[in-house]
Protein backbone atom coordinates (compact mmCIF):
# COMPACT_ATOMS: atom_id res chain seq x y z
CA UNK A 1 0.00 0.00 0.00
CA UNK A 2 1.40 3.33 -0.64
CA UNK A 3 0.71 5.99 1.97
CA UNK A 4 0.63 9.87 0.60
CA UNK A 5 1.38 12.25 3.36
CA UNK A 6 0.43 15.93 2.97
CA UNK A 7 2.49 19.02 4.90
CA UNK A 8 0.08 22.02 4.86
CA UNK A 9 1.39 25.33 5.27
CA UNK A 10 -0.32 27.97 7.19
CA UNK A 11 1.64 31.22 7.88
CA UNK A 12 4.22 30.49 5.96
CA UNK A 13 5.67 28.60 2.58
CA UNK A 14 9.05 28.37 4.22
CA UNK A 15 8.68 26.48 7.40
CA UNK A 16 10.74 22.72 7.81
CA UNK A 17 8.27 19.59 7.17
CA UNK A 18 7.00 17.75 9.56
CA UNK A 19 9.78 15.19 11.07
CA UNK A 20 7.14 13.08 12.13
CA UNK A 21 5.68 11.85 8.52
CA UNK A 22 9.35 11.18 7.83
CA UNK A 23 9.56 8.55 10.30
CA UNK A 24 6.63 7.01 9.28
CA UNK A 25 7.55 6.70 6.12
CA UNK A 26 10.69 5.20 6.60
CA UNK A 27 8.92 1.94 8.89
CA UNK A 28 6.36 1.98 6.37
CA UNK A 29 9.34 1.42 3.44
CA UNK A 30 11.10 -0.83 6.07
CA UNK A 31 8.16 -3.36 5.78
CA UNK A 32 7.56 -3.38 1.97
CA UNK A 33 5.08 -0.26 2.02
CA UNK A 34 5.38 2.87 -0.05
CA UNK A 35 5.59 6.21 0.85
CA UNK A 36 4.95 9.26 -0.97
CA UNK A 37 5.21 13.38 0.13
CA UNK A 38 2.98 16.65 -1.16
CA UNK A 39 3.74 19.93 0.39
CA UNK A 40 0.52 22.05 0.70
CA UNK A 41 1.40 25.24 -0.39
CA UNK A 42 -0.85 28.60 0.84
CA UNK A 43 -1.82 29.31 -2.75
CA UNK A 44 -2.50 25.40 -3.63
CA UNK A 45 -6.54 24.45 -3.98
CA UNK A 46 -8.58 21.31 -3.60
CA UNK A 47 -8.27 20.65 -7.28
CA UNK A 48 -4.41 20.81 -7.24
CA UNK A 49 -4.44 18.84 -4.15
CA UNK A 50 -6.98 16.07 -5.73
CA UNK A 51 -5.46 15.74 -9.06
CA UNK A 52 -2.01 14.94 -6.97
CA UNK A 53 -3.46 11.86 -5.11
CA UNK A 54 -5.27 10.81 -8.46
CA UNK A 55 -1.36 10.50 -9.92
CA UNK A 56 -0.10 9.06 -6.59
CA UNK A 57 -3.44 6.47 -6.44
CA UNK A 58 -2.39 6.31 -2.59
CA UNK A 59 -4.17 3.97 -0.40
CA UNK A 60 -4.46 5.99 2.72
CA UNK A 61 -3.08 9.81 2.94
CA UNK A 62 -1.67 10.91 6.15
CA UNK A 63 -1.18 14.62 7.71
CA UNK A 64 0.44 15.53 10.66
CA UNK A 65 -0.70 18.63 12.03
CA UNK A 66 -0.74 21.17 15.09
CA UNK A 67 -3.40 23.18 16.35
CA UNK A 68 -2.08 26.50 13.83
CA UNK A 69 -2.60 24.13 11.06
CA UNK A 70 -6.01 22.57 12.01
CA UNK A 71 -8.38 24.86 10.20
CA UNK A 72 -7.08 24.57 7.17
CA UNK A 73 -6.28 21.39 7.30
CA UNK A 74 -9.81 20.62 8.05
CA UNK A 75 -11.78 22.88 5.13
CA UNK A 76 -8.96 21.78 2.65
CA UNK A 77 -10.29 17.66 3.94
CA UNK A 78 -13.90 18.93 3.64
CA UNK A 79 -13.50 19.95 -0.11
CA UNK A 80 -11.11 16.95 -0.77
CA UNK A 81 -13.72 14.20 0.37
CA UNK A 82 -16.26 15.65 -2.42
CA UNK A 83 -13.81 14.88 -5.20
CA UNK A 84 -11.62 11.57 -3.79
CA UNK A 85 -12.64 8.88 -1.61
CA UNK A 86 -9.10 7.94 -0.42
CA UNK A 87 -9.17 7.12 3.83
CA UNK A 88 -7.54 9.97 5.97
CA UNK A 89 -5.40 9.24 9.30
CA UNK A 90 -4.26 12.75 11.08
CA UNK A 91 -1.69 12.61 13.96
CA UNK A 92 0.39 14.72 16.15
CA UNK A 93 -0.26 17.72 18.93
CA UNK A 94 -3.87 18.88 17.26
CA UNK A 95 -5.42 15.52 16.50
CA UNK A 96 -3.73 13.65 20.04
CA UNK A 97 -5.38 15.81 22.35
CA UNK A 98 -8.69 17.07 20.41
CA UNK A 99 -9.49 13.62 19.00
CA UNK A 100 -13.05 14.14 19.39
CA UNK A 101 -13.38 17.09 17.52
CA UNK A 102 -11.01 16.33 14.88
CA UNK A 103 -12.65 12.68 14.10
CA UNK A 104 -16.34 14.55 13.86
CA UNK A 105 -15.07 16.80 10.58
CA UNK A 106 -16.04 15.61 7.14
CA UNK A 107 -13.03 14.19 5.43
CA UNK A 108 -11.51 12.21 8.41
CA UNK A 109 -11.27 8.95 8.79
CA UNK A 110 -9.03 7.99 11.51
CA UNK A 111 -6.90 10.03 14.02
CA UNK A 112 -3.55 8.53 15.77
CA UNK A 113 -3.11 9.38 19.82
CA UNK A 114 0.49 9.59 20.67
CA UNK A 115 3.38 7.51 18.78
CA UNK A 116 2.57 6.26 15.65
CA UNK A 117 5.05 4.22 13.93
CA UNK A 118 4.09 0.78 15.01
CA UNK A 119 0.22 1.91 14.91
CA UNK A 120 0.06 3.32 11.43
CA UNK A 121 2.01 -0.15 9.88
CA UNK A 122 -0.42 -1.97 11.57
CA UNK A 123 -3.53 -0.04 10.35
CA UNK A 124 -2.12 0.15 6.64
CA UNK A 125 -1.54 -3.93 7.27
CA UNK A 126 -4.67 -3.92 8.10
CA UNK A 127 -6.54 -2.09 4.81
CA UNK A 128 -4.34 -3.99 2.89
CA UNK A 129 -5.85 -7.22 4.04
CA UNK A 130 -9.40 -5.91 3.83
CA UNK A 131 -10.37 -5.19 7.84
CA UNK A 132 -8.68 -2.36 8.79
CA UNK A 133 -11.86 -0.43 9.17
CA UNK A 134 -13.52 -2.76 11.05
CA UNK A 135 -10.75 -3.37 13.12
CA UNK A 136 -9.84 0.53 13.88
CA UNK A 137 -13.78 1.23 14.69
CA UNK A 138 -13.52 -1.70 17.56
CA UNK A 139 -10.69 -0.28 18.95
CA UNK A 140 -8.59 -2.90 18.26
CA UNK A 141 -5.47 -1.54 16.72
CA UNK A 142 -3.36 0.32 19.68
CA UNK A 143 -3.27 4.33 18.89
CA UNK A 144 -5.76 4.35 16.20
CA UNK A 145 -9.25 6.09 16.43
CA UNK A 146 -11.62 5.86 13.62
CA UNK A 147 -15.01 8.10 13.20
CA UNK A 148 -17.70 6.66 15.02
CA UNK A 149 -15.54 3.80 16.67
CA UNK A 150 -14.12 2.96 20.08
CA UNK A 151 -11.34 5.03 21.46
CA UNK A 152 -8.09 2.66 21.59
CA UNK A 153 -5.67 1.77 24.36
CA UNK A 154 -2.62 3.20 24.42
CA UNK A 155 0.42 1.10 23.05
CA UNK A 156 3.65 1.38 24.87
CA UNK A 157 6.36 3.33 23.33
CA UNK A 158 8.94 1.48 20.68
CA UNK A 159 11.88 0.12 22.83
CA UNK A 160 14.72 0.72 21.93
CA UNK A 161 14.27 3.93 20.36
CA UNK A 162 17.52 3.22 18.15
CA UNK A 163 14.87 0.64 16.02
CA UNK A 164 12.98 3.34 14.68
CA UNK A 165 14.46 3.90 11.22
CA UNK A 166 16.25 6.64 10.47
CA UNK A 167 13.78 9.56 8.81
CA UNK A 168 13.12 9.47 5.02
CA UNK A 169 14.70 12.58 4.34
CA UNK A 170 13.09 12.55 0.81
CA UNK A 171 9.70 13.93 3.05
CA UNK A 172 11.87 16.95 4.41
CA UNK A 173 12.05 18.87 1.42
CA UNK A 174 15.25 19.63 3.28
CA UNK A 175 17.84 21.54 0.66
CA UNK A 176 21.84 22.59 0.31
CA UNK A 177 22.64 20.16 3.53
CA UNK A 178 20.83 21.85 6.05
CA UNK A 179 19.27 18.67 7.93
CA UNK A 180 17.31 18.77 10.58
CA UNK A 181 17.53 15.75 13.38
CA UNK A 182 16.03 14.56 16.10
CA UNK A 183 17.97 12.48 18.98
CA UNK A 184 15.14 11.84 21.63
CA UNK A 185 11.64 11.85 22.32
CA UNK A 186 9.56 13.28 25.55
CA UNK A 187 10.37 16.25 27.88
CA UNK A 188 10.65 16.00 31.08
CA UNK A 189 9.59 19.45 32.38
CA UNK A 190 6.33 20.45 33.53
CA UNK A 191 5.51 23.52 31.37
CA UNK A 192 1.89 23.92 31.66
CA UNK A 193 1.86 25.59 27.95
CA UNK A 194 3.85 23.28 26.04
CA UNK A 195 2.30 20.72 23.77
CA UNK A 196 5.09 18.57 24.03
CA UNK A 197 4.94 17.82 27.66
CA UNK A 198 1.52 16.39 27.17
CA UNK A 199 2.96 13.30 25.68
CA UNK A 200 4.51 12.05 28.77
CA UNK A 201 1.28 12.89 30.70
CA UNK A 202 -0.92 11.02 28.18
CA UNK A 203 1.49 7.72 28.11
CA UNK A 204 1.76 7.98 32.25
CA UNK A 205 -2.10 8.27 32.59
CA UNK A 206 -2.79 5.18 30.42
CA UNK A 207 -0.38 2.70 31.60
CA UNK A 208 1.42 3.40 28.33
CA UNK A 209 5.04 3.38 29.95
CA UNK A 210 7.66 5.84 30.00
CA UNK A 211 7.45 8.42 26.16
CA UNK A 212 10.84 9.91 26.93
CA UNK A 213 13.53 8.27 25.05
CA UNK A 214 17.21 9.25 24.33
CA UNK A 215 19.19 7.44 20.91
CA UNK A 216 22.54 6.39 21.17
CA UNK A 217 25.49 8.51 20.29
CA UNK A 218 25.95 5.61 17.83
CA UNK A 219 22.72 5.63 16.04
CA UNK A 220 22.64 9.63 15.76
CA UNK A 221 25.93 9.58 13.90
CA UNK A 222 25.37 6.61 11.82
CA UNK A 223 21.87 8.46 10.78
CA UNK A 224 24.21 11.59 10.15
CA UNK A 225 26.54 9.40 8.16
CA UNK A 226 23.88 7.94 6.07
CA UNK A 227 23.00 11.85 5.30
CA UNK A 228 26.35 12.99 4.16
CA UNK A 229 26.60 10.05 1.81
CA UNK A 230 23.86 10.68 0.13
CA UNK A 231 24.54 14.40 -0.61
CA UNK A 232 25.94 17.69 1.65
CA UNK A 233 25.85 18.13 5.28
CA UNK A 234 26.70 21.49 5.81
CA UNK A 235 24.74 22.48 8.91
CA UNK A 236 22.57 20.40 11.44
CA UNK A 237 19.60 21.56 13.61
CA UNK A 238 19.32 19.22 16.64
CA UNK A 239 14.79 19.67 16.90
CA UNK A 240 15.11 18.45 20.70
CA UNK A 241 12.58 20.29 23.24
CA UNK A 242 15.60 20.67 24.87
CA UNK A 243 19.01 18.99 23.51
CA UNK A 244 20.92 19.61 26.72
CA UNK A 245 18.77 17.37 29.50
CA UNK A 246 21.55 15.07 30.45
CA UNK A 247 25.01 16.34 30.82
CA UNK A 248 26.97 12.75 30.43
CA UNK A 249 24.95 12.12 27.39
CA UNK A 250 25.78 16.21 25.71
CA UNK A 251 29.22 15.51 26.49
CA UNK A 252 30.27 12.41 25.23
CA UNK A 253 28.06 13.71 22.22
CA UNK A 254 30.38 16.73 21.88
CA UNK A 255 32.95 14.23 21.71
CA UNK A 256 32.15 12.21 18.92
CA UNK A 257 30.13 14.28 17.01
CA UNK A 258 33.86 17.06 16.76
CA UNK A 259 36.03 14.44 15.83
CA UNK A 260 34.04 12.72 12.93
CA UNK A 261 31.84 15.72 12.06
CA UNK A 262 32.64 19.06 13.41
CA UNK A 263 29.66 20.24 11.06
CA UNK A 264 27.92 23.50 12.32
CA UNK A 265 24.95 23.05 14.23
CA UNK A 266 22.03 24.67 16.56
CA UNK A 267 20.05 23.55 19.18
CA UNK A 268 17.14 24.28 21.67
CA UNK A 269 18.15 24.73 25.37
CA UNK A 270 16.48 25.79 29.04
CA UNK A 271 18.61 28.11 31.41
CA UNK A 272 18.90 25.68 33.60
CA UNK A 273 20.46 22.66 31.61
CA UNK A 274 23.34 24.22 30.96
CA UNK A 275 26.31 25.48 32.78
CA UNK A 276 29.24 27.47 31.46
CA UNK A 277 31.68 24.52 31.18
CA UNK A 278 29.13 22.81 28.85
CA UNK A 279 28.29 25.66 26.64
CA UNK A 280 32.20 25.73 25.58
CA UNK A 281 31.80 22.10 24.87
CA UNK A 282 29.11 22.63 22.56
CA UNK A 283 31.17 25.31 20.96
CA UNK A 284 34.03 23.53 20.75
CA UNK A 285 32.30 20.72 18.90
CA UNK A 286 30.80 23.22 16.58
CA UNK A 287 27.80 24.72 18.24
CA UNK A 288 26.49 28.06 16.72
CA UNK A 289 23.29 28.77 17.76
CA UNK A 290 21.18 28.34 20.63
CA UNK A 291 17.20 28.81 21.09
CA UNK A 292 16.39 30.04 24.79
CA UNK A 293 12.72 29.59 25.83
CA UNK A 294 12.64 33.10 27.85
CA UNK A 295 9.01 33.20 28.28
CA UNK A 296 8.62 36.12 30.77
CA UNK A 297 10.24 38.46 32.25
CA UNK A 298 8.41 38.35 35.55
CA UNK A 299 9.85 35.72 37.53
CA UNK A 300 6.02 35.25 39.35
CA UNK A 301 4.85 34.56 35.88
CA UNK A 302 6.98 32.00 35.14
CA UNK A 303 7.19 30.70 38.40
CA UNK A 304 3.77 30.69 39.89
CA UNK A 305 1.59 30.32 36.29
CA UNK A 306 4.01 28.43 33.69
CA UNK A 307 5.94 26.36 36.16
CA UNK A 308 9.16 27.48 35.31
CA UNK A 309 11.68 28.26 38.56
CA UNK A 310 14.71 29.88 36.51
CA UNK A 311 15.70 33.21 38.18
CA UNK A 312 16.32 36.59 35.76
CA UNK A 313 19.91 36.20 36.91
CA UNK A 314 20.43 32.72 35.82
CA UNK A 315 18.95 34.02 32.19
CA UNK A 316 21.27 36.98 32.27
CA UNK A 317 24.59 34.95 33.21
CA UNK A 318 23.43 32.06 30.66
CA UNK A 319 23.50 34.62 27.94
CA UNK A 320 25.94 36.07 28.84
CA UNK A 321 28.17 32.26 28.87
CA UNK A 322 26.42 31.99 25.65
CA UNK A 323 28.03 34.98 23.68
CA UNK A 324 31.80 34.23 25.71
CA UNK A 325 31.37 30.81 24.24
CA UNK A 326 30.98 32.38 20.57
CA UNK A 327 27.22 31.14 20.26
CA UNK A 328 24.84 33.12 18.97
CA UNK A 329 21.31 33.07 20.70
CA UNK A 330 18.14 33.94 19.92
CA UNK A 331 15.27 34.19 22.86
CA UNK A 332 11.64 33.09 22.38
CA UNK A 333 9.09 35.48 24.30
CA UNK A 334 5.37 35.05 25.02
CA UNK A 335 2.69 37.56 25.19
CA UNK A 336 -1.04 37.35 26.86
CA UNK A 337 -0.25 34.99 29.56
CA UNK A 338 -3.26 33.90 31.31
CA UNK A 339 -2.66 36.13 34.52
CA UNK A 340 -0.11 38.53 33.50
CA UNK A 341 -0.45 42.07 33.62
CA UNK A 342 1.07 44.95 31.30
CA UNK A 343 3.38 45.77 34.06
CA UNK A 344 4.89 42.31 33.87
CA UNK A 345 4.88 42.74 29.56
CA UNK A 346 7.11 45.59 29.95
CA UNK A 347 9.50 43.43 32.58
CA UNK A 348 9.58 40.94 29.68
CA UNK A 349 11.00 43.68 26.95
CA UNK A 350 13.01 45.30 30.15
CA UNK A 351 14.78 41.37 30.49
CA UNK A 352 15.06 41.14 26.65
CA UNK A 353 17.02 44.46 26.99
CA UNK A 354 19.84 43.07 29.49
CA UNK A 355 19.92 39.74 27.49
CA UNK A 356 21.37 41.03 23.90
CA UNK A 357 20.27 37.62 22.46
CA UNK A 358 21.23 38.03 18.52
CA UNK A 359 18.24 37.26 17.66
CA UNK A 360 14.49 36.70 19.00
CA UNK A 361 10.93 35.19 18.62
CA UNK A 362 7.60 36.87 20.24
CA UNK A 363 4.26 34.94 20.32
CA UNK A 364 0.89 36.04 22.00
CA UNK A 365 0.02 33.33 24.00
CA UNK A 366 -2.34 30.69 22.98
CA UNK A 367 -3.76 27.61 24.67
CA UNK A 368 -3.14 24.32 23.19
CA UNK A 369 -5.36 21.91 23.95
CA UNK A 370 -4.47 19.33 26.84
CA UNK A 371 -2.07 21.88 28.65
CA UNK A 372 -2.89 22.69 32.15
CA UNK A 373 -3.23 26.35 30.58
CA UNK A 374 -5.97 25.45 28.42
CA UNK A 375 -7.85 23.82 31.16
CA UNK A 376 -7.54 26.46 33.27
CA UNK A 377 -8.82 29.25 30.51
CA UNK A 378 -11.59 26.64 30.10
CA UNK A 379 -12.34 26.66 33.46
CA UNK A 380 -12.53 29.94 33.99
CA UNK A 381 -14.42 31.12 31.32
CA UNK A 382 -11.66 33.00 29.56
CA UNK A 383 -11.80 30.73 26.15
CA UNK A 384 -14.27 31.41 23.92
CA UNK A 385 -17.00 28.61 22.92
CA UNK A 386 -15.94 28.63 19.49
CA UNK A 387 -11.63 28.89 19.94
CA UNK A 388 -11.40 25.97 17.75
CA UNK A 389 -12.93 28.08 14.73
CA UNK A 390 -10.55 31.26 15.47
CA UNK A 391 -7.11 31.07 13.99
CA UNK A 392 -4.69 30.22 16.08
CA UNK A 393 -2.38 32.49 14.77
CA UNK A 394 0.94 33.91 16.91
CA UNK A 395 0.00 37.48 16.78
CA UNK A 396 -3.22 37.70 18.20
CA UNK A 397 -5.28 36.52 21.89
CA UNK A 398 -8.48 34.77 21.78
CA UNK A 399 -8.49 34.75 25.16
CA UNK A 400 -10.94 37.31 27.52
CA UNK A 401 -8.87 37.75 30.14
CA UNK A 402 -9.14 39.61 33.61
CA UNK A 403 -7.11 42.93 33.81
CA UNK A 404 -5.76 42.38 30.45
CA UNK A 405 -7.21 43.96 27.46
CA UNK A 406 -6.84 42.71 23.78
CA UNK A 407 -5.84 45.89 22.69
CA UNK A 408 -3.43 46.08 25.41
CA UNK A 409 -1.52 42.86 23.68
CA UNK A 410 -2.21 44.37 20.64
CA UNK A 411 -0.25 47.39 21.09
CA UNK A 412 2.69 45.33 23.13
CA UNK A 413 3.20 42.69 19.91
CA UNK A 414 3.34 45.94 17.69
CA UNK A 415 6.16 47.43 19.76
CA UNK A 416 7.85 44.24 19.34
CA UNK A 417 7.11 44.37 15.99
CA UNK A 418 8.29 47.54 15.60
CA UNK A 419 11.81 46.65 17.52
CA UNK A 420 12.66 43.99 15.01
CA UNK A 421 11.70 46.36 11.94
CA UNK A 422 14.15 48.49 13.79
CA UNK A 423 17.00 46.39 13.06
CA UNK A 424 16.78 45.87 16.95
CA UNK A 425 18.55 49.08 17.48
CA UNK A 426 22.49 48.42 18.61
CA UNK A 427 22.32 44.53 18.22
CA UNK A 428 21.80 44.92 14.25
CA UNK A 429 25.45 43.51 13.62
CA UNK A 430 24.79 40.46 16.41
CA UNK A 431 21.42 39.67 14.11
CA UNK A 432 23.42 39.89 10.75
CA UNK A 433 25.88 37.50 12.18
CA UNK A 434 22.95 34.83 12.93
CA UNK A 435 22.11 35.18 9.53
CA UNK A 436 25.69 34.79 8.35
CA UNK A 437 26.78 31.93 10.37
CA UNK A 438 23.40 30.16 8.95
CA UNK A 439 23.33 30.85 5.31
CA UNK A 440 27.39 30.43 5.15
CA UNK A 441 26.35 26.84 5.30
CA UNK A 442 23.93 27.11 2.97
CA UNK A 443 25.80 29.39 0.33
CA UNK A 444 28.78 26.45 0.41
CA UNK A 445 26.06 24.25 -0.01
CA UNK A 446 24.92 26.11 -3.04
CA UNK A 447 27.90 26.71 -5.07
CA UNK A 448 29.24 23.21 -4.42
CA UNK A 449 26.18 21.99 -6.48
CA UNK A 450 26.36 24.47 -9.18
Amino acid sequence: MKVLFLEIDTESAWSVASLGPAFLAATLRAHGHAAAFLRVGLAMGVAEIAAAVQREQPGLIGISATTRQWLRTRALLAELRLQCRVPVILGGLHPTFAPADVLRHPGIDYVCLGEGEAALLELVQALEAGGGERAARAGRIGNIWAAGGLRPAIRPPIEPIDGIPFAARDLLDERWGVVHVSTQRGCPFPCTYCAARMYDQLYAEQGGGAYGRRRSHGNVLEELRQIRQGGPLNYVTFLDDTFTIHHPWVREFCLVYGREFGVPFSLHARVETVSERLLGELAAAGCRHIVYGVESGSERVRREIMQRSASNQRFRDVFRWTRQAGILATANYILGIPGETVAEMEATMALHEELQPADFGVFVFYPYPGTALFHLCRERGWLPEDYLEQPAVHRRSILRLPGVTPEEIDGMYARWTALRAAGMARRLPAATALQTAEMDALAAAHAASG
